[in-house]
């Protein structure tokens, strides 16, 4: 997709694997499919997350594997020196846990410790997070933004949604024998790429 919506792939010979503009790619096959990030390059990057951790994600391991995704990008991240905005959906509200912060190993706590629980505020959440980007690009017009949702996408309908104008990675973590499959529904409303965790289990 170099060119495309999402932006010119950038490759590095022996730079770390940067996994989340790889994955915007689809599936790499093989280690030639690997987008690097040469050591030199040092952009202005923001990678916006937001993890839906309501109850139903508790099931079959889906927020099992959405830490495993989480960790794997907190680790490039900060290895991209990139910083990290980071909005959890769970409970009556969302809550912001990060806003604009270099990304470290300090999250690995944070990661540790989340668990799901209550409703899904993944609507309000999405909104807020619309609005937010659009505010920190007035007063940081040159940063490289992106966007990572994972959710399951259980909603009891299709809520309206924000357009986000930058690239982003829809990770459905539904698992389980009967799925509803609205997480990709949700992906194709948000205009983003979509994925499954099943499919990102290489990483």
């Amino acid at each position: 997709m170099a060119g495309g919506r999402l932006g010119a792939a950038r490759a590095g010979q022996h730079g770390p694997i940067a996994w989340l503009p790889t994955l915007l790619r689809g599936r790499p096959e093989a280690a030639r499919d690997l987008i690097r990030q040469p050591r030199s390059q040092r952009p202005q990057e923001l990678l916006l997350v937001v993890v839906d951790a309501s109850a139903s994600t508790r099931r079959n391991q889906g927020l099992s594997l959405a830490k495993g995704v989480l960790a794997q990008t907190f680790d490039d991240a900060y290895r991209r020196r990139a910083r990290l905005a980071l909005l959890t959906a769970s409970g009556s509200q969302p809550r912001w846990q990060h806003q604009g912060l270099k990304a470290s190993r300090a999250l690995q706590p944070w990661l540790d410790s989340l668990g799901a629980g209550g409703g899904t505020p993944l609507a309000e959440a999405l909104h807020q997070a619309a609005q937010w980007l659009s505010q920190r690009r007035k007063c940081h017009p040159a940063e490289q933004q992106r966007l990572l949702v994972l959710t399951d996408g259980r909603l009891a309908q299709l809520p309206a949604l924000p357009v986000f104008d930058c690239p982003g990675l829809l990770v459905d973590i539904e698992t389980g024998p009967i799925r509803l499959g609205r997480a990709r529904a949700l992906a194709d409303g948000l205009r983003v790429e979509y994925r499954h965790v099943e499919d990102l289990r290489y990483a």
